[in-house]
């Protein structure tokens, strides 16, 4: 399972580990060009959605807290700098997660993998 879900994290088939599983930003490719697994049995929906907001959340509220009563920046400054890193975060976490979740899918055989690979 750990190297099919850093394979995922890293947005490489979960299989093989060398070909694309992500073709542009988000978008799961129909199938590996080195193994030929097929990617269509994936069901990542909202999954890596919800996960990025969890953990950007949950990284972002203490260290928003902790920035507030340490050094009281101007509430303008504040929100600016942490609008910034949540979205940063945001954007580097969603396709990672989201191969992840991919990668998570095919080792344990979920939906169609298990039928074919």
């Amino acid at each position: 399972m750990r190297p099919a879900l850093l394979r995922g994290w890293r947005r490489r088939c979960p299989r093989c580990g060398r070909g694309a599983l992500l073709k542009g930003y988000l978008k799961v490719a129909s199938s590996c060009a080195v193994c030929k697994l097929d990617y269509s049995h994936h069901r990542a929906d909202d999954g890596p959605a919800y996960l990025t907001i969890l953990l950007v959340g949950h990284l972002m509220a203490p260290l928003l807290h902790v920035v507030f009563v340490t050094w009281r920046p101007e509430p303008l400054i504040l929100f600016t700098i942490f609008a910034v890193g949540c979205v940063g975060l945001s954007l580097y976490l969603l396709p990672r997660l989201k191969g992840a979740i991919v990668g998570f899918q095919w080792a344990r055989a979920m939906g169609g993998f298990g039928q074919h690979g």
